[in-house]
């Protein structure tokens, strides 16, 4: 079992930072990065996205992880929306648009798990993360039930 202990740990967060990383580079580039207002609208949807996760982590209650994995989640779909617009716009080459929709596509599925998983904890009744493993419960007891559904629900660390 891999416990999740810090908001690092959770792949939701490790590939948000990843697709956080690919729209700098990518908005570094050519005519994106002289249009102020679409460059800084992808970066802040993009940066949203995993600073959500790692504050509603550290808040340590579930039903307030819940709310920001949401949060998380509705950013990830507001970066995916800009990117359209920028590919339909010229910025991005086709390669480029193609890697960073499937990252934000996948994300959304991770979080969309992730989310689910969270939600079934807070039914459950759980209020507080826990402070000796410092995440919910739902978290390590899903690890130790189902490795696919943890790994889906961006619930493991990578390897």
């Amino acid at each position: 079992m891999t416990s999740i202990r810090r908001f690092e740990d959770l792949i939701a967060w490790q590939r948000a930072r990843t697709l956080a990383v690919q729209v700098y580079r990518v908005t570094r580039e050519g005519q994106f990065v002289r249009d102020f207002g679409l460059c800084d609208q992808v970066r802040r949807a993009a940066t949203s996205t995993m600073a959500n996760l790692a504050e509603g982590f550290e808040r340590g209650r579930v039903s307030e992880f819940h709310q920001f994995v949401s949060t998380a989640k509705a950013s990830c779909a507001e970066l995916r929306s800009h990117l359209y617009l920028a590919t339909d716009i010229g910025y991005l080459s086709s390669s480029d648009s193609s890697e960073l929709m499937q990252m934000a596509n996948e994300l959304g599925r991770i979080l969309g798990g992730l989310r689910a998983a969270v939600a079934r904890e807070r039914e459950r009744g759980s209020v507080r993360i826990s402070e000796k493993r410092h995440t919910p419960s739902a978290i390590i007891s899903l690890s130790t039930r189902n490795s696919a559904l943890t790994q889906d629900a961006g619930l493991r660390t990578q390897d």
